[in-house]
Parts: structure tokens; sequence; C-alpha cells
């Protein structure tokens, strides 16, 4: 008797959207529309005669028939999924690594050198991106993200505690109390949200900003910072590269966290010894980066 089987991307449409309880966020981990899935999912209750989800106030919710099925396909998934790595061929010392781009340029970069030379036969293959990774789909092997909330699915390790200081070049004025920076300039890549956050948390509750702050991403951030045009919010490890040259220093010692980085990846991870090892040695490397 033949196997009735759904189209393997609607399943794996549903299988994203009921695991995350939204269609916008399987949309960004498998890199499609939102209509996509959408369509996806409503091709494979019209196979299954059943409904999966339905619409709620707050976006959609799984159905009692929704949830029994995800139940069902989610370990079927991961065990098709394992099956296929096993057994496709592939070079086991290259490994492939996604990193949000300013841990990418400001830490994983200039430190990945120690790594090589230790592992000298290990090729790494670096994609800078914001974008979500489906690490459980095998899209990359490691993920380095910065979390506010930890991703459901996969295996995370803390590389940072990630509390936000404020630096700037080595001759910028001292500071001698939180008020004598609302005097400079303040780079930010949020409009000035995060710096209002900051001075809460330094003691001022109503911060007078600037009218008009400077409005950058936070690798143009840096990049003014360095070249002494203001100062920039910074965690630690991104300005440990430059406050160990003695292009930066920290101005005030009060920090700011509203998320953390982690590394990201399989259950499977100890299984190739190229992974074991970079995760072995990301960890050891930011240790400083992490509370006791």
């Amino acid at each position: 008797m033949a196997r009735f089987l759904p189209r393997l991307n609607a399943v794996r449409a549903f299988d994203a959207a009921g695991r995350h309880g939204s269609f916008s966020r399987a949309a960004q981990e498998l890199n499609v529309s939102h209509a996509a899935i959408s369509r996806h999912v409503r091709g494979l209750e019209a196979d299954l005669g059943v409904q999966l989800f339905k619409v709620v106030q707050r976006g959609v919710e799984l159905t009692p028939a929704g949830q029994a099925y995800l139940a069902r396909i989610g370990p079927a998934l991961d065990e098709i999924s394992t099956a296929s790595e096993s057994i496709r061929e592939r070079d086991e010392t290259t490994i492939s690594v996604t990193s949000e781009p300013t841990f990418a340029a400001k830490w994983l970069m200039p430190n990945l050198g120690h790594f090589k030379r230790a592992h000298p036969d290990i090729e790494i293959r670096i994609s800078s991106s914001a974008s979500l990774a489906d690490i459980r789909n095998f899209e990359f092997d490691i993920a380095v993200r910065y979390c506010r909330e930890l991703p459901s699915g996969v295996e995370t390790d803390l590389l940072s505690d990630s509390p936000m200081f404020p630096f700037a070049a080595p001759d910028f004025p001292e500071v001698q109390q939180p008020n004598d920076m609302l005097k400079q300039p303040l780079l930010n890549e949020d409009a000035g949200l995060l710096w209002r956050r900051w001075f809460e948390r330094a003691g001022i509750p109503d911060p007078r900003l600037p009218e008009k702050p400077e409005f950058y991403a936070w690798l143009l951030a840096i990049e003014g910072a360095l070249a002494g045009q203001g100062v920039v919010l910074l965690s630690e490890e991104l300005a440990h590269t430059d406050v160990a040259a003695g292009r930066l220093k920290k101005l005030y010692p009060v920090g700011l966290t509203i998320g953390s980085y982690y590394l990201v990846y399989r259950a499977d991870i100890g299984r190739r010894k190229a992974l074991k090892a970079f995760r072995a040695w990301i960890l050891g490397a930011t240790t400083a980066f992490r509370s006791a």
C-alpha cells in the first residue's frame, strides 16, 4: 500500500509555525514570505481535512488537532534530518558559522586566528548576517546570535552577558558623572532609546538628550566613536579589541543589559570533532564576558 505523504515544504512550514506560534517567525526561520507559510499551511489543512490553526487576537494558535500533529511530525522531521545529514558526503573538517554582523566584525574575526593556529586542519566558513538561520535543518553548523529570548528547538550556550557601557576615543573628555555625557555627541542605532534607558539606569530618570541624536547602525556608530565623533554604547566583547589596542576607553562603569550573545547549535554537535573543538574554543575565549 502506498504511503500517504503530504508535501514536505508544507509540513516544514507547519512545523516552524507550530513551534513559534507565529507565521511571521516561521517565515523568518525558513527565509520565505508570510504569505508562503500561510499558503503551505492552508494547503496542508486541505490535504488532511482538518483545521490545524485558529486565528486569535495575538495571531494564530494550534487547534487540538494541530497540537497532536505537531507532536508527531516534529520528531519525524528531526529523524529525517539526522538520517540525511549522517549519509550526506561532506568535509568533516569544515565548519559553517553564521554570526550577527557586529560580533563577527568586532570579536570573531579579530580573535579567529587563535583558533586557526590551534587547529590548522579545520576550515571555518563565516557568514555575517542578522537573518535567522535554520540550524535545525543544517543551513549552518553553528550560529552566534544576540538574543533577548532563547530560540526553541536548538541548544544554546551563553557567550556574553553583554552589558553596554559608554565608550569613546582615548582623547575624549573625562566623565565624572553621567550628566557630563549629555553635553557630548551620542552615537546611536535607535534614535536615542537605548541612551535614554542607559541614563535611567545611571540614575537620571528624565535625561535631556540632544534633539537630533546621531543615528547610525552599530558598526558605523563604533567607527564614529573611534574617529572621535562621539560616545557609543557598546558591550565589552565588542569593544575588547579596540580597548586593548588603545583606540577606545570606557567612560563610565554603569552597564545596561537588554540581551546577550549566545552560541546556537544542534544537540548532535558532539558527533563532529571540529564542531566540538570550535565550541570549546569560543566558550573558553569568551569566559571573561560572562558573570560567574
